[in-house]
């Protein structure tokens, strides 16, 4: 049978941090201290599934079974040339406590624009939304691999907040990334463009950064693993965000969780094929 899930208590390690300056800083390239982190090369991909529903066109979408796909390429326009489809490849099998997920596909080439996101493809839980104060946590599970890592992406959880319960679920007040991969050397959105803290929660150690996007209007904190790619993550999510209250006066209680997204953001590369066999989430 499958372990119950660990909850760890978060051990803090602070950096020096100068107090953020409103900057609508987007994408900073990587330095010299900070390059990508590039496992031995991936073996042979897994057969490939059987695609049930494909989405081709930009925004694509679809859903089954709580969850929701979205062929989201919204940055296309910065590519030379490229495109991308994504697949529903299913539902999971059940886990031990009774969740069932889903399992999806998406291939990608992009060219010109290297440091321009071309394109973030999701699959989200679909919840009643809620301040983040009253949500008990956050249980996921991911496995996923990319069929190469000559790429330029990242694999992300994304979640938008906001005081406003009927926020459109495409920005918020705040957006707080966990990063299970950076390849190639994107970077995330950074005001200092180096970490403000070293973290461990849920059993890995990760770099904080901070900036602004949407033109300063939006506080984002990224979580990225110091020790290379995550393929298999299972961990309680809502553990993040009580780092983020407690160490970074994040205000829980007048913020909804709009989103709950896991997916990929795709700068320039391929041909690549990311296969997410197993991703399961819940807001409890």
């Amino acid at each position: 049978p499958r372990q119950q899930l660990l909850v760890s208590t978060p051990v803090i390690v602070h950096l020096p941090l100068t107090p953020p300056a409103l900057s609508p800083l987007i994408l900073t390239p990587p330095t010299q201290e900070h390059t990508s982190h590039h496992p031995h090369p991936p073996p042979d991909m897994p057969d490939t599934p059987t695609h049930i529903v494909t989405l081709e066109k930009k925004w694509g979408y679809h859903a089954a079974n709580g969850y929701e796909l979205n062929n989201n390429t919204w940055g296309s326009a910065a590519a030379t040339s490229g495109s991308q489809r994504t697949h529903y490849d299913g539902p999971t099998a059940p886990s031990p406590t009774g969740s069932v997920g889903i399992a999806w596909s998406t291939d990608w080439e992009w060219r010109g624009g290297e440091n321009s996101v071309k394109s973030y493809v999701y699959g989200a839980r679909q919840f009643r939304r809620r301040l983040v104060s009253e949500v008990a946590a956050l249980p996921t599970e991911v496995e996923w691999r990319y069929s190469t890592w000559d790429v330029r992406a990242n694999v992300a959880f994304d979640i938008f907040t906001d005081p406003d319960v009927e926020h459109a679920n495409s920005s918020g007040e705040y957006e707080v990334m966990i990063w299970l991969a950076r390849l190639g050397g994107v970077w995330p959105i950074s005001e200092f463009k180096t970490p403000i803290a070293q973290v461990e929660i849920e059993g890995h150690r990760w770099e904080v950064h901070f900036g602004y996007n949407h033109g300063g209007k939006m506080k984002v904190f990224s979580f990225l693993p110091v020790g290379g790619p995550i393929q298999s993550f299972r961990a309680d999510v809502k553990r993040f965000f009580d780092y983020l209250v407690a160490e970074h006066r994040f205000p829980a209680h007048n913020q909804y969780m709009l989103v709950f997204q896991l997916g990929t953001e795709a700068f320039t590369g391929g041909p690549a094929k990311f296969v997410v066999s197993k991703f399961i989430a819940d807001v409890q």
